[in-house]
């Protein structure tokens, strides 16, 4: 995956629930696409449900948020789990030749598809060349 330093770069940071105590949270993978319309982005999200997902922007930054619930049959306990947290989060610095007013985040069989449209002004345009 080639991420555009100018358009999309990843943030760290943790996640503090209410006793403030903080968890870990995965870093869902993801693919980040640019066309001449805008950025696209994919991320790998199992068993987060579009209930247990958040999708924000706050000014410049992205934010994807979800939580994975793992069902367990009836009367059956976990001895061993590869998988540590249930919660994943990314967060994006995006660029201002984005639309962010004009996100839109669809979820379908664990992936997160958002897409992030330019600015008029930022798309590429022919030029027409005049002869004399």
């Amino acid at each position: 995956m080639t991420e555009k330093q100018e358009v999309a770069s990843a943030k760290t940071g943790e996640v503090r629930p209410a006793d403030g105590q903080p968890e870990t949270a995965l870093y869902p993978p993801v693919d980040i696409y640019e066309d001449a319309d805008g950025i696209h982005v994919q991320a790998d999200m199992p068993g987060v449900s579009r209930d247990r997902l958040t999708v924000q922007v706050d000014r410049d930054t992205l934010l994807i948020e979800g939580e994975a619930k793992i069902q367990m049959p009836e009367g059956m306990n976990a001895l061993y789990a590869d998988v540590r947290s249930t919660r994943y989060r990314r967060s994006f610095t995006l660029s201002s030749e984005l639309r962010f007013e004009a996100i839109e985040a669809n979820l379908k069989d664990g992936v997160l598809s958002v897409r992030i449209p330019k600015r008029e002004e930022a798309k590429p345009r022919r030029i027409e060349v005049k002869t004399q």
